[in-house]
């Protein structure tokens, strides 16, 4: 095939790139400019689309004798994943700005530009499988990026590759270090790719601006504290309350109210959940019957648990839990896996949560 090697300048998209060439595709490497500052300069594993990273892709690119271009997609990025997610924390939810970008930049805004301009296929080094079309997790549990990929479409699936999906993380940095690139050793990217201090409550009160208001505890109804913005909290949060409880058990954050920019905190019992409402869902292949029965993952990090999944008002989803979760919050993406035992690592979709009970 003629495709697209998305090269972000870390190992992962080097090798997906080098395994592609060797697999006989025609291969040219892109660099996505996503930052609006050029020349920025990265913070060890904070940040992405610096001025390092890029000439990290490019001397990759020219390792394996490969065109290599730079695409700038900057306000395209700014437009769909740095203002959606200044505005879904505005609005008292937490988004995932990763899926997102999978969603409409790497998927959409780059595929679309690779078709337009004849390449079959775009080639990434995320950590998932691709059997018969199928998005399937990785066979490494611990790097597996299938939830952040569960809203990519049947049509986007068939013009993805990802060759990492059938190693470990470990094996790539062999792969690497055999080849001698220099990023075999270079750390992985964490947090928000666009916060590279990795203060994300800083980062929207520049963006915000301070908005005070009250700490409410739940299990007494009193004020037991203020904020400075209500968008500093995520539903389940327990760290960085600023309050102390009279009974000085833990409390976690239960509900974000932004119009009155009431922030609701409980215990660790209040803060758990069985059933989840979501938006609308969108599927990776074919439409599964309502009702069925599966497993969901509620959070990029967290595990899959079953699950019944049948339909609700507004052509959205109601999902009850098998197990009882903290931290299931508005604006995170429920990402639903095959029932199966032997099937269970294949994704069906995903749906934006918008109410939990």
């Amino acid at each position: 095939m003629r495709v697209v090697a998305a090269m972000s300048g870390g190992v992962d998209s080097a090798v997906a790139a080098a395994l592609a060439v060797e697999a006989g595709h025609d291969v040219t490497g892109v660099h996505l400019a996503l930052s609006p500052d050029r020349q920025q300069l990265r913070s060890g594993s904070r940040g992405c689309c610096s001025v390092e990273d890029s000439h990290d892709a490019r001397r990759v690119a020219d390792e394996l004798g490969i065109p290599f271009y730079v695409w700038d997609l900057a306000d395209r990025f700014r437009e769909d994943v740095v203002d959606d997610f200044v505005a879904e924390y505005a609005a008292g939810r937490t988004p995932n700005p990763c899926l997102r970008c999978n969603e409409k930049i790497k998927f959409s805004a780059v595929l679309d530009r690779a078709r337009a301009l004849g390449f079959d296929a775009v080639v990434t080094g995320h950590h998932a499988r691709l059997v018969d079309g199928e998005l399937r997790r990785s066979v490494d549990a611990a790097k597996d990026q299938s939830y952040v990929l569960g809203v990519l479409t049947a049509g986007q699936l068939a013009h993805a590759v990802f060759p990492l999906g059938e190693m470990t993380k470990d094996r790539v940095r062999e792969i690497a270090a055999e080849r001698g690139y220099a990023v075999a050793s270079k750390p992985d990217s964490h947090d928000i790719c666009f916060i590279s201090d990795g203060d994300t409550r800083g980062f929207l009160t520049r963006r915000l601006g301070e908005q005070p208001g009250p700490v409410v505890d739940a299990a007494t109804g009193a004020t037991v504290g203020t904020h400075a913005g209500a968008y500093g909290f995520t539903i389940g949060q327990r760290r960085g309350l600023g309050v102390t409880a009279g009974d000085q058990r833990p409390r976690f954050v239960l509900g974000i109210e932004p119009v009155s920019r009431t922030v609701t905190i409980g215990t660790a019992e209040q803060a758990e959940v069985s059933e989840v409402l979501t938006a609308a869902p969108t599927w990776t292949g074919t439409v599964p019957g309502l009702p069925f029965r599966g497993q969901v993952q509620v959070r990029a990090h967290g595990a899959a648990v079953p699950c019944e999944v049948s339909a609700a008002e507004g052509g959205g989803l109601r999902v009850v839990l098998g197990e009882r979760q903290r931290g299931v919050a508005p604006g995170q993406s429920a990402v639903f896996y095959a029932p199966d035992a032997l099937r269970g690592d294949r994704v069906l979709g995903q749906a934006a949560v918008s109410a939990t009970a």
